[in-house]
């Protein structure tokens, strides 16, 4: 799954929530609504495939505003192996039944400085990925997440990276 494979899972999902959801309602398919702001801190590794194995942290922020089915969020995320990494992008999120497991799916093109010892290619490039997770009575998330950043060989070289991650989120109300 580490080729762009969650950007089209959450295509697909988040356009079938909204054909089932969205469309036909007074605000239409892509009408704006709200959900609670967050906050994200994760802590974890990019995996050794073409990089070597390295610490990574990540900050995000999930924007209150959504796009239909469709979440904002930025990010920033720094590592050893891994570079810095800027971006902005959609997320689709889901929880299980009535449970306090959830799963959300993220795409978000973004800016990239190449550290020292490896480079993805070029400047732009794309994370996506999945996190599943439990959210406590507070609101408080914590998960395990997946993502996978490349440029979509859009430059020459496209090594593409991939992290794993332990997420705390918390809600900004």
């Amino acid at each position: 799954m580490a080729d762009g494979t969650f950007a089209a899972l959450m295509l697909i999902a988040g356009l079938a929530d909204m054909n089932a959801n969205h469309c036909g309602t007074a605000s239409g398919c892509l009408g704006q609504g709200y959900v609670t702001p967050r906050v994200a801190f994760s802590a974890g590794s990019s995996l050794e495939r073409r990089a070597e194995t390295g610490p990574e942290a990540y900050l995000r922020y999930d924007f209150a505003r959504t796009i239909g089915p469709f979440g904002q969020a930025i990010g920033l995320s720094l590592g050893e192996e891994s570079g810095a990494w800027l971006g902005y992008g959609l997320t689709w999120g889901t929880t299980f039944g009535k449970t306090p497991f959830y799963t959300e799916l993220h795409v978000m093109p973004g800016l990239y400085a190449a550290s020292d010892s490896f480079d993805l290619g070029g400047p732009l490039e794309f994370r996506s990925g999945a996190e599943l997770g439990y959210e406590a009575d507070n609101g408080w998330r914590y998960a395990l997440s997946f993502d996978h950043r490349s440029n979509m060989s859009i430059y020459d070289s496209n090594p593409g990276i991939e992290t794993v991650q332990f997420r705390v989120s918390m809600p900004i109300r």
